[in-house]
């Protein structure tokens, strides 16, 4: 399994005067908005950037970031095997991506995506 992307995850009420400040401060792109999520990367550069979240629509929690992976059927093998807790299960997004989310030691929640190519 390999990292492909990193992304914070942030918790906005303003999704549109969010953005604004992204894309005014730091010149961000729209990677995608799902109105729910908006992800931002720098020109050029779709392996980190930020996602302001007003509340996830399919899982019980909102994520603190985002681990893009080439495999993450693997990932999730790897987190089952390591016993760490699972937040939400590994599912098909009717978006597009394959996700899970995963709870690291302090309480970070990770989810954990792959897209289809």
């Amino acid at each position: 399994m390999r990292v492909t992307k990193m992304l914070v995850n942030r918790p906005v009420a303003d999704p549109d005067a969010s953005r604004a400040f992204w894309q005014g401060m730091f010149g961000l792109d729209v990677a995608f908005d799902l109105g729910w999520v908006v992800s931002l990367h720098p020109p050029g550069n779709d392996t980190t950037g930020v996602q302001l979240v007003t509340g996830d629509k399919t899982a019980p929690v909102d994520s603190d970031m985002s681990v893009g992976v080439d495999d993450v059927d693997e990932a999730y093998a790897i987190a089952q095997r390591e016993g760490h807790e699972i937040v939400h299960p590994i599912s098909d997004e009717e978006w597009g991506p394959r996700r899970f989310f995963v709870r690291t030691p302090d309480g970070t929640v990770v989810n954990v995506v792959a897209h289809p190519h």
